[in-house]
């Protein structure tokens, strides 16, 4: 396979200067061929003085009654078309529609109402009422503090949460239909005034150049736009609070919005940010602090525990206190497997089993994970299977591989995690080296938006640094972060008290 001709593919697309701006005209029987074979589509024809008018919408997704109100009744209760004519002034009137648009239009909700008199006019309602999830508590990103109201599916009810919260004209949007058979409608949110001018343009035309069939939810959208799909990392952030959203967009970042999806996507956004919790700006800062501490460590520990365990046993035992090794030996006495091999089935029955529990109703789940967890874990140890020294380190790794908040992020620790152990299961501790040096050079070479990843480490920006592994009492949190190269640095001027 010629990599380098592959790889060109995903260079940042150039704008597309046409578009498609074929208008032809449309009729009703022209329109009756296309809609064939539509179970709810409702073709109502009322007939008023030898002439004929016809209603057509599709029954599922529409406010019947508002048809009938502003459509069907004005021309049932008319004895003469003059009059007919006259009661639709009120309703769009629409002559030499683009045929694509229309169906396009049929399809998300619209009411049409052709005439035999003039084929060429026709007149539209947006009638759109389809049944609507209502505004729920997070189940994904839980706190304890803060709003708990989270993004749905309907992308202008999430339009209307940010705009609750940000009530002023700087708050722009821009809309697509993106997909060639779903025809998702997909929103670019931003604070004219804060975002970067360059970073806009860079999503309009990524979004633009995007030719897909569908898209069954945001995650799926996200990997066509990040910099580098071959990577295990996600390179944009993913949220489903609002509360979070809304702070994203005042640090100057730009917000992805999909219909039919309630996940939202922010871009740009760095490694660091990966370990962010809402909650952090909730807490005081000594304790949001640890936490971040905490769940930095927690990445370290996941991806290494375990390879240590493979490692020192199979290379370097000499590097274990005496008392250690003693023990480790006779934990590992009836084990008839090499280290990494012991590892390696202990993490898939980890991974089988979370797999199992993720597939099942939320109490199942549960009880299958935490039975399931403990059943097989000792019967692994007393069929010899494995030592229950290992036992504890994978339950430990497990647990600190979904330590941060981001759970495509918590996805990449796991698969990074096998890297380390395979790699120390050949090479021992300088397998693991070699790997960590591949890591950090693999997300110093990533970019999100153009931007360094894993900003603001490298390029080092101290001031980012006091909201990134620490977070710095807000007071002293006065520049928005430099990934976002926001048009006003300052989150207020700095001789203000």
């Amino acid at each position: 396979m010629d990599w380098k001709k592959y790889k060109r593919k995903f260079k940042e697309p150039k704008k597309k200067e046409e578009f498609n701006t074929e208008v032809i005209n449309v009729t009703l029987k022209t329109i009756l061929k296309k809609v064939e074979n539509i179970d709810d589509l409702v073709v109502k024809e009322i007939s008023i003085e030898d002439h004929c008018f016809t209603v057509m919408y599709i029954s599922s997704i529409v406010d019947a009654s508002s048809i009938q109100e502003k459509m069907i009744d004005p021309i049932s209760d008319s004895e003469t078309t003059t009059s007919v004519f006259k009661k639709l002034n009120k309703l769009e009137k629409i002559n030499n529609q683009d045929q694509s648009l229309l169906l396009h239009e049929l399809a998300s909700g619209f009411a049409f109402l052709f005439n035999s008199l003039d084929e060429n006019i026709i007149y539209k309602l947006p009638a759109f009422n389809a049944p609507e999830r209502s505004i729920t508590a997070p189940e994904n990103e839980t706190t304890i503090l803060g709003p708990q109201d989270a993004f749905v599916e309907s992308i202008e009810t999430n339009m209307s949460l940010i705009r609750r919260r940000i009530r002023s004209t700087e708050l722009k949007s821009k809309s697509f239909f993106l997909g060639t058979e779903t025809k998702n409608s997909v929103s670019i949110v931003y604070l004219g005034n804060l975002a970067n001018k360059e970073n806009v343009d860079r999503v309009i035309v990524r979004l633009e150049n995007v030719e897909y069939d569908g898209f069954i939810g945001m995650p799926v959208l996200k990997q066509l736009l990040e910099d580098n799909p071959f990577s295990p990392f996600p390179q944009f952030g993913i949220t489903v609070r609002t509360d979070w959203a809304v702070n994203e967009l005042l640090n100057g970042k730009i917000l992805v919005l999909l219909n039919g999806s309630p996940e939202v996507a922010i871009l740009p956004t760095t490694f660091m940010e990966m370990f962010m919790s809402p909650e952090d700006f909730y807490n005081r800062w000594t304790t949001a602090t640890l936490l971040r501490t905490l769940r930095l460590f927690g990445f370290f520990v996941s991806i290494l525990l375990t390879s240590t365990y493979v490692s020192v046993l199979t290379f370097h035992p000499a590097m274990l206190p005496p008392q250690l090794l003693s023990i480790l030996a006779d934990s590992r006495a009836r084990v008839p497997f090499p280290p990494v091999l012991e590892v390696l089935i202990i993490e898939l029955v980890i991974e089988i089993l979370r797999e199992a529990g993720s597939r099942m109703p939320t109490k199942i789940g549960q009880t299958i994970g935490i039975v399931g967890g403990i059943v097989i874990g000792t019967a692994a140890v007393e069929a010899g299977l494995a030592s229950n020294i290992l036992i504890v380190l994978v339950a430990t790794t497990a647990l600190l591989s979904f330590i941060s908040p981001n759970f495509l992020m918590s996805n990449a620790i796991r698969l990074i995690r096998y890297l380390f152990i395979i790699a120390a299961g050949v090479l021992g501790m300088f397998g693991q080296m070699v790997t960590l040096a591949w890591l950090i050079n693999h997300l110093s070479n990533l970019t999100s938006l153009g931007s360094p990843f894993i900003s603001p480490v490298i390029p080092r920006k101290w001031s980012d640094l006091l909201n990134s592994v620490l977070r710095a009492p807000v007071k002293y949190m006065t520049k928005r972060p430099g990934i976002s190269r926001a048009k006003k640095d300052l989150v207020k001027p700095l001789d203000e008290e």
